[in-house]
């Protein structure tokens, strides 16, 4: 039967490492402006150890999210071998769109999809490029909506992106601004005969308080100039949510398929935490009254941070690139991307590797 596979993936890892010990000058705030008077080498040790995280990467000043984005295309079209001219979609996740250098306002007409296209000289007008704004599920939702196209009539191959430059709208005297980094994923997505392919998909909206779990504040920091705003996050609120809702959400997508729960070759879970990463993934298996393989789960946020839509696939690009000797894809193989973010929002999507 006809699927929807993944026949090329490609990730534009920014160079600039910037490292936990980077922030040690930085004065942090807390949520009611005064000053926090714990050690910054106090503070970031917890982080941590709660986060997983030691170091990130930042785009280059003269990179925008955009660029990155068609870096990462022009890879993953390469890898495809496809002739992008026989593109039907592009469609690029991201949050905050192009955002300059010592700049935090946000840039999205044209859409980056579109500038995506214009970069890598698509000149095909009935290649459709747009953009989708899901929080960090976005490229996950991304990749929903092509199987949607495809299984429409509309399309027959997309180009799924997402990208993001979080570290131009990161509070440095927050200590959340730690978490973000930069970073793009993409990858080529034909409908074809094959026992590979997408098998199952699901996704959820959680709109009343939640709206306010992630979302854009200004600064406790009394130096900014008011009315500057900056991504915001209440931790504890977006932990709790997740361990509630992310692993059913997860069991109902997989359940779908019909496939037992030991044929599940590897989750790649949004790189939000570490900590709560494995809470999830605990969780999900508890439901099958199962504890989680130990190596169900590859993760690179401890040293690519999060990239928030980027994440997922520039992890699926390592792992099928067999960049990570402790982690390895055969034909015929079961895999669950899932994501939570900003909305809330939830999603999931079951795919097996082509190939068998």
């Amino acid at each position: 039967m006809k699927r929807s596979v993944i026949i090329g993936s490609g990730a534009d890892i920014p160079d600039e490492i910037v490292k936990n010990t980077d922030f040690i000058e930085e004065q942090f705030f807390a949520e009611d402006g005064k000053p926090i008077t714990t050690s910054p080498e106090i503070i970031i040790d917890k982080f941590f150890k709660i986060t997983g995280i030691e170091e990130r990467r930042y785009a280059p000043s003269q990179l925008n999210s955009s660029d990155l984005a068609a870096s990462a295309a022009a890879l993953a079209i390469k890898d495809s071998g496809v002739d992008a001219e026989t593109l039907d979609l592009i469609i690029v996740a991201h949050n905050y769109g192009d955002v300059s250098y010592n700049s935090v306002q946000v840039d999205t007409v044209p859409s980056i999809a579109s500038r995506v296209k214009h970069r890598l000289g698509i000149s095909n007008p009935s290649c459709i490029a747009f953009d989708v704004l899901f929080g960090c599920p976005g490229w996950i939702l991304a990749l929903m909506q092509a199987d949607a196209f495809f299984k429409a009539g509309m399309a027959k191959k997309a180009l799924v992106i997402g990208t993001e430059t979080l570290s131009r709208v990161i509070d440095r005297h927050d200590r959340d601004s730690m978490i973000f980094s930069d970073g793009a994923g993409a990858v080529v997505l034909e409908y074809k005969e094959s026992k590979g392919g997408i098998l199952s998909s699901g996704a959820l909206s959680h709109t009343g308080e939640e709206t306010g779990f992630l979302y854009m504040g200004e600064s406790s920091y009394p130096c900014y100039k008011p009315g500057t705003k900056f991504i915001k996050m209440k931790g504890r609120k977006v932990y709790e949510y997740a361990l509630k809702f992310v692993p059913q959400a997860m069991k109902e997508c997989f359940d779908k398929t019909g496939i037992d729960i030991s044929e599940l070759k590897k989750i790649f879970i949004h790189q939000a935490n570490e900590k709560m990463d494995e809470a999830i993934v605990a969780a999900f298996y508890k439901l099958y009254g199962l504890e989680a393989p130990k190596d169900i789960m590859p993760m690179c946020i401890q040293f690519l941070g999060n990239s928030s839509v980027a994440t997922v696939p520039t992890l699926f690009d390592i792992i099928r690139k067999d960049k990570d000797p402790d982690h390895k894809l055969q034909p015929g193989d079961v895999i669950l991307f899932a994501s939570v973010g900003a909305g809330m929002n939830i999603n999931a999507v079951c795919y097996r590797m082509p190939g068998e």
